[in-house]
């Protein structure tokens, strides 16, 4: 909890309000589903206030089609891969089993529930200060957003029927400050593609990008 928090840049005053932010339906606890509910409506006021302020020249109709990009699951889901929060993440078992933690929805879920737990443990100017540093280079986020490899490539296995991917980080060498990782992307059990990054998280992206061009090139 505390490694999330300095993640986040914010201390909670109760730290069940967190709790319950990542604690999935999947569960029998009480879960998150009314936090995702009231983020929902945090994030896109906050957001919706950064824009008319940081753009006093766009038109309604861009300012909408901004927001949207920017609350939009792909997006929220790229920002809680960015915590780690799919470790952080209370399931059930079978929940986990079948790849919840890396389910863009289910971490789309949490990263609102989170806005929210943060306003109703410290109220809007404390969550308008998180949503506003998380989403301040929004241009950034945009075009990153569309280049979440691992989105990109479980957005194509589920379109298609396949088991979400699943990674193994299979080597790492070099001294600590140095550290070259390689990881394997498998989909429906068998290997797909490998990847190598100077993190965990960067290899498991390039051999994302590697196993989406190989399902593209066959089609």
């Amino acid at each position: 909890m505390q490694k999330l928090q300095k993640a986040l840049g914010y201390t909670f005053q109760d730290e069940a309000h967190l709790r319950l932010a990542l604690t999935h339906p999947s569960t029998k606890l009480p879960d998150n589903q009314r936090l995702e509910f009231l983020g929902d409506a945090v994030l896109e006021f906050c957001v919706s206030d950064m824009l008319y302020r940081k753009y006093p020249n766009l038109h309604e109709g861009e300012l909408t089609a901004r927001r949207a990009a920017l609350v939009c699951e792909r997006t929220l889901s790229a920002l809680a891969r960015s915590l780690d929060l799919g470790a952080f993440l209370i399931m059930g078992h079978g929940e986990e089993q079948t790849g919840g933690r890396e389910k863009a929805s289910i971490l789309a879920d949490a990263m609102e529930a989170v806005f929210a737990a943060v306003y109703v443990d410290g109220g809007i100017r404390a969550a308008h200060r998180l949503i506003l540093h998380m989403f301040a280079e929004d241009e950034r986020l945009i075009a990153w957003r569309g280049h979440d490899d691992k989105s990109a490539l479980q957005e194509y296995t589920q379109a298609h029927g396949l088991d979400l991917p699943s990674y193994q980080i299979i080597a790492q060498e070099g001294p600590d400050h140095n550290r070259i990782f390689t990881a394997q992307v498998s989909v429906l059990g068998k290997p797909v593609a490998t990847g190598v990054g100077n993190s965990k998280k960067a290899a498991e992206q390039a051999a994302a990008k590697l196993a989406l061009k190989q399902f593209t090139n066959q089609q």
